[in-house]
C-alpha cells in the first residue's frame, strides 16, 4: 500500500513496499514539459482509471483555479475516471457519470491549523442538486511547482495544498502548488490546448509550421501555438542532433534540415519518455523516481563542458529570456 508522509525537511514522501522514494517541490525554474507530464499522467492513468471522485475539497486560493471552484466540484464529484491522458502540457482526466451527480453547495471550514482531513481553511463542496453533464474533463497545468500526488488520508497534508479529491477507493488526489502557476479547470468535452502534438505531426506538415517564419527557430519550437508541448530542454537537444542553431532564423533553414529537426524532435522526445523525462529541478514522476534522460543530455545544462561530439566547449546565449544551449562546431 502507498502511504505519503512528511520527512524532516517538510518535503512529502511515498512509501512503496520497504522502499522509500523523496518527492521534493518540483520545477523552481523550469516547467514540465511533455516527456515529464506524460511520465505523470502515465502514472496516474495506472493508479486512478476505473477510480471515482466521491467528494471535493477546494483551498481558498483563487489563483490556482481557472475555473470557477463551484464548477470545478460540481463536475468532479460522482465521476468515475474513466482515463488519464495528456494533451500538451496539460494533463486531462476524462470523467464520466458514476452515480447521480449534483450541483455543489459549499461550507465554509473553520479557520484551524491543518488536519488530516481538510488543509487549514477551504471549502468543502457537497452534493445538493442533480447535473446535466455525463462526460467531462478536469485539466490539470503543473505549471512551475505544482504537483498531482495520490496518497492514503492519515497523511499529512502538505503545505500549500490546492485542492484534494476523495476517491471511492479510499485514497485521495491531492493538487499542491507553492508558487501557484499551476492551472485547475474543467472542461464539457474535447479539450484542446492549441498547436499539434509534435509525437503526431507528419514530416510535410512539420516543414510547413515553420517554413518562412522570421523568428528564431528555437523560439519557433516553444510557440505551444505551434507545437505543443515542447520546452526549454528538449528544443536545444533536438537542436543539437539537427545541427541547427537556436539563434538561426527559421526562415532560413533548408527543407532538408527541417526535416532533420523533425526526426530529431521526435526522437528526443520518445527517448525522454521512455527514460521517465529529466530529472531537473527534483523532477520525480506520479511513483516518486526520477526520470533519467538528463544523464543523455548533450547540450542543456552543459555549458562550458567539452561537447562530446567534437570536444568544442558548450556555449550557453539567452534568448527570449530563455537559456538556450549549443555548440559553435557542431550547430550551423
Amino acid at each position: 500500500m502507498m502511504k505519503l508522509e512528511m520527512n524532516e525537511t517538510g518535503n512529502d514522501q511515498i512509501v512503496l513496499g520497504l522502499e522509500l522514494f523523496s518527492t521534493p517541490i518540483l520545477y523552481p525554474e523550469n516547467v514540465p514539459e511533455l516527456p515529464e507530464v506524460e511520465t505523470i499522467a502515465q502514472g496516474l492513468n495506472k493508479r486512478v482509471a476505473g477510480d471515482a471522485i466521491e467528494s471535493v475539497w477546494i483551498g481558498s486560493r483563487k489563483q490556482p483555479l481557472k475555473s470557477p471552484a463551484d464548477v470545478i466540484a460540481a463536475t468532479l464529484e460522482g465521476k468515475r475516471i474513466s482515463r488519464v491522458d495528456r494533451a500538451g502540457k496539460h494533463i486531462v482526466f476524462d470523467l464520466e457519470v458514476e452515480a447521480p451527480v449534483w450541483h455543489a453547495r459549499t461550507t465554509k471550514t473553520k479557520k484551524t491549523k491543518k488536519t488530516k482531513s481538510h488543509a487549514g481553511r477551504g471549502q468543502i463542496r457537497r452534493a445538493t442538486q442533480q447535473s446535466d453533464a455525463a462526460t467531462a474533463q478536469w485539466i490539470v497545468h503543473l505549471g512551475m511547482t505544482g504537483r498531482i500526488v495520490v496518497s492514503e488520508p492519515i497523511a499529512e497534508i502538505a503545505k500549500h495544498t490546492h485542492l484534494i479529491a476523495k476517491l471511492a477507493s479510499g485514497r485521495e488526489l491531492r493538487f499542491i502548488d507553492p508558487r501557484m502557476f499551476g492551472k485547475l479547470s474543467v472542461h464539457s468535452g474535447g479539450f484542446d490546448p492549441g498547436g499539434v502534438e509534435p509525437l503526431e505531426v507528419s514530416e510535410e506538415n512539420f516543414i510547413k509550421l515553420f517554413r518562412g517564419r522570421k523568428t528564431p527557430i528555437k523560439s519557433a519550437l516553444l510557440n505551444q501555438k505551434l507545437l505543443r508541448g515542447v520546452g526549454n530542454i528538449y528544443a536545444d537537444e533536438s537542436l543539437f542532433r539537427s545541427g541547427i542553431r537556436p539563434r538561426r532564423r527559421a526562415a532560413s533553414i533548408t527543407r532538408e534540415q527541417l526535416s532533420k529537426l523533425h526526426q530529431a524532435v521526435q526522437e528526443v522526445l520518445r527517448e525522454a519518455i521512455a527514460l521517465g523525462g529529466s530529472s531537473i529541478s527534483n523532477y520525480v514522476d506520479a511513483d516518486g523516481e526520477e526520470g533519467f534522460f538528463q544523464l543523455q543530455h548533450r547540450v542543456y545544462g552543459r555549458e562550458g563542458e567539452p561537447c562530446l561530439v567534437c570536444g568544442t566547449a558548450i556555449r550557453r546565449v539567452v534568448l527570449a529570456g530563455r537559456s538556450s544551449h549549443f555548440c559553435q562546431n557542431c550547430q550551423k
